[in-house]
């Protein structure tokens, strides 16, 4: 009977444990956010999963050859073309990276710290370009740098210059300051958030320690705003590299980035799997660039320590 009775008693154990795990917090948890990871993982994995599927099939004229092959990845690794779209693009998304962040990290500054009671007011000011098309901006800039443009008619007026200058757009440095103009203001917000978590009474206490104001700027207002600079850095360098708009209106033959190769395989060659390399490819590499660029920006940030 003692047997027996410890025979019954197990289930039950299992059984209350199982209740209270239920009942736990962490179970708790679980519940809570599996309805947003799966809302996530559906329309955020499931086309990415879809795109690399694609990656490894054939196109034959209006038929997809699902035959695993790694042709496309051989194309879109070698050929001479697509490298150099791919390493034109990079080049590009980490100089739009910088120097937009560059120019946000001022600015998010002067907010933070000295907006005083208008801070709000800085920021909707900020935001108000933004207002209008993505496309009504990119179109200013090509008035702003075209042949007959603002730019080329305030150098002649002032004498800089004897004609119009043909350098200004369609090339790659149109595609850099278009680009950086379209996407400072997504690196001032999180720069600034990150500045209004910064302790103010620790630079006060490098003050007091002897810092002057650069040396207290370098070992603490800066690395306490890493979070803000590497979120800004991810979020203008990983949508860049996929931007095709602005190379097709202001790049011209010496702006085109990997992204109108990729548009061009979708829609007129009627290409999906070498379209789907290219993009895994392009998805591979910005990674890898976005990550060694944190590393980098960690590392010379204790090097001013």
């Amino acid at each position: 009977m003692a047997v027996a009775a410890e025979g019954s008693a197990a289930p039950r154990a299992k059984g209350a444990a199982k209740t209270s795990f239920l009942q736990s917090d962490e179970a708790k948890g679980y519940a809570l956010i599996s309805p947003p990871f799966l809302y996530a993982a559906l329309m955020l994995g499931l086309p990415i999963l879809v795109v690399i599927a694609h990656s490894f099939w054939t196109q034959n004229y209006l038929e997809i050859d699902r035959t695993f092959t790694l042709e496309n990845y051989r194309q879109a690794i070698f050929e001479p073309i697509y490298q150099d779209l791919l390493v034109r693009s990079l080049l590009i998304s980490f100089a739009v990276s910088v120097l937009t962040v560059a120019l946000a990290y001022p600015v998010a500054y002067f907010i933070s710290f000295h907006g005083g009671r208008h801070k709000n007011l800085w920021l909707f000011v900020i935001t108000i370009p933004f207002w209008t098309s993505y496309l009504l901006r990119v179109m200013a800039w090509k008035v702003v740098l075209g042949f007959n443009g603002v730019l080329n008619s305030g150098l002649l007026g002032l004498g800089i210059i004897d004609e119009p200058s043909t350098a200004l757009l369609y090339n790659s440095t149109a595609v850099l300051i278009t680009l950086t103009h379209a996407w400072v203001a997504f690196a001032i917000l999180p720069i600034y958030v990150s500045l209004e978590k910064v302790d103010r009474t620790l630079i006060e206490a490098a003050t007091d320690l002897g810092d002057g104001p650069i040396r207290s700027f370098l070992r603490v207002t800066l690395p306490l705003s890493l979070p803000g600079v590497t979120a800004a850095l991810l979020i203008v360098m990983i949508p860049t590299v996929g931007d095709y708009v602005t190379p097709r209106l202001v790049g011209g033959s010496d702006g085109v980035m990997i992204a109108n190769a990729i548009q061009a395989q979708f829609g007129r060659a009627m290409n999906k799997p070498l379209g789907a390399a290219l993009s895994v490819t392009t998805m591979i590499a910005v990674c890898a660039m976005a990550g060694a660029t944190v590393l980098a920006l960690r590392a010379a940030v204790r090097a001013f320590r």
